[in-house]
C-alpha cells in the first residue's frame, strides 16, 4: 500500500523529500483506550457548566485528526480552534489553512506557540474571542453567571495543558503548572476541576484528556498522528515499529 505526499526540492544539497511512503502493512492501529471514553462521558456531562469550546489541534497537520466525534456531541456550545506548535508548523501556508477550515464551519482560529515565553496571541486574542462568543448566543441556564466556563479540548499531546498554563501565566502572572503537562500523551486522564486563568474577565477552564478518534480512517492519517507523537507508543509496540515505517531504504539522494 502506497501513499503519495508532496514533493519537495533542497536546492542546497540537491536532496529531496521521498514522493512515496512504502507502508509496512495494510492494518491501521486504532488508539482508544478506556479512559478516552470515559473521558467523552465525562465531557458530555460537564457541558451544562461550559460557555464555550476552545479545541486544540497540532499546527503541522491541521486536517489531519481532528475527532468528530467532538462535532457530533460537544458543539453545542461555541468554539474556537486553536492549532497550537506553530513553532513547529510551516507557516506558509496558515490563510488558506484558515479559510478551508472556516469554509468547513470553524468560526475562529488561532495560531499559538505555547513554548514562547509571551506569545501575542494567547496574550490578547484567545480570551477576547472567548467573549465575544459567550456573549454573542443565549447562555440558557448560566445566563446569571458573572464568570466564563471554558472547556480545553483536543486529542493527545497537542499542548491543551500548555495553553491552560500559558493563559493562568499570562493573565494572573502566576508560574508553575495548575495542570499537569508531558513530553507524550496521555499526561491528562480524567476532566479536571475547573482552572482560573483570568480575573478580567473571569475566566474558568476545565482541563480535559486527549480523545483520539475511535478509527482512524487511513494510513496517511495514522502516519501523520504517529510523526507528531499523538499515540502512547507503548501500548502500539515499540519506537523501532514507527521508526522503521517512516525510514524505509531509499536511494541515497532522498531523505
Amino acid at each position: 500500500m502506497s501513499s503519495r505526499i508532496s514533493s519537495s526540492v533542497f536546492s542546497a544539497n540537491g536532496k529531496r523529500f521521498r514522493e512515496v511512503f512504502q507502508h509496512v502493512g495494510k492494518d491501521v492501529v486504532n488508539y482508544f483506550p478506556g479512559h478516552m471514553a470515559k473521558g467523552l462521558q465525562q465531557m458530555q456531562k460537564t457541558l451544562t457548566q461550559i460557555d464555550c469550546i476552545v479545541e486544540v489541534h497540532d499546527a503541522r497537520i491541521p486536517f489531519s485528526g481532528r475527532n468528530p466525534r467532538f462535532g457530533d456531541t460537544l458543539m453545542v456550545r461555541p468554539h474556537l480552534l486553536v492549532l497550537n506548535k506553530m513553532d513547529l508548523a510551516n507557516m506558509q501556508y496558515h490563510q488558506s489553512i484558515e479559510e478551508a477550515l472556516k469554509t468547513g464551519g470553524v468560526k475562529k482560529v488561532f495560531y499559538t506557540s505555547c513554548t514562547e515565553n509571551i506569545d501575542t496571541t494567547i496574550k490578547h486574542k484567545i480570551l477576547p474571542a472567548v467573549t465575544e462568543l459567550v456573549t454573542s448566543v443565549d447562555r440558557f441556564n448560566r445566563s446569571e453567571a458573572e464568570d466564563y466556563s471554558v472547556l480545553v479540548i483536543g486529542i493527545p499531546n497537542v499542548g491543551k495543558s500548555s495553553l491552560i498554563n500559558a493563559l493562568r501565566r499570562m493573565h494572573l502572572k502566576k508560574g508553575g503548572k495548575a495542570t499537569p503537562v508531558g513530553a507524550h500523551p496521555g499526561v491528562t486522564r480524567s476532566v479536571m476541576e475547573k482552572i482560573r486563568v483570568s480575573d478580567k474577565p473571569k475566566v474558568y477552564v476545565y482541563d480535559t484528556p486527549g480523545i483520539m478518534l475511535p478509527h482512524i480512517p487511513n494510513m496517511d492519517v495514522g502516519m501523520k498522528l504517529a510523526l507528531c507523537d499523538m499515540f502512547n507508543i507503548l501500548v502500539l509496540t515499540n519506537r523501532q515499529t514507527i521508526f522503521t515505517a517512516c525510514c524505509l531504504i531509499l536511494p541515497s539522494n532522498t531523505i
